[in-house]
């Protein structure tokens, strides 16, 4: 990661090669996320029918052991995804304070979104607003991190200035 202090990633091909690709994959990522929750919908009704069920369409509520591997699933990939690509945002020439809010964004709602599935099913439909909230801004953090680091990869920059 000390390439992307210096400027030496924009000369060491290899290696803008690798976060590329990674980026790519992260893209992609983020493009079946989209996709997973368009197909449940981007509603209360249809997040409250997803998680607790519907007798008028037949759908059963999620069941716990179902949560349960959602979860164990989840904690871990987007553990791995977002140290990862927030490493790389934090070496990008933006103010701190942006650093931080898409830092915070992606972890809170990545948990948010985890977590508001177990509400919804358990506590309250209520929480559907939280879940949907949770899965906007995860997304949104998420663009915003592949596009921050794009940014500086292949955008020309001030040497002489860290954070602007």
């Amino acid at each position: 990661m000390k390439f992307f202090i210096s400027d030496d990633i924009r000369s060491n091909g290899l290696l803008k090669l690798v976060v590329v690709f990674t980026l790519v994959f992260f893209f992609f990522l983020w493009l079946t996320n989209l996709l997973l929750y368009l197909k449940i919908g981007l509603s209360y009704d249809s997040i409250v029918q997803y998680y607790r069920g519907s007798e008028e369409s037949f759908r059963p509520p999620k069941s716990y052991l179902s949560l349960l591997e959602e979860a164990h699933f989840h904690f871990f990939s987007m553990a791995i995804i977002l140290v990862t690509l927030n490493h790389l945002v934090l070496f990008a020439r933006i103010k701190n304070l942006w650093k931080f809010l898409i830092v915070f964004a992606s972890f809170l709602s990545a948990f948010g979104d985890v977590a508001g599935g177990w509400l919804v099913r358990y506590v309250s439909p209520s929480f559907a607003y939280f879940k949907l909230a949770s899965v906007i801004v995860l997304q949104a953090s998420l663009a915003a991190s592949l596009i921050v680091v794009l940014y500086f990869l292949y955008c020309r920059q001030n040497n002489g200035m860290k954070n602007y």
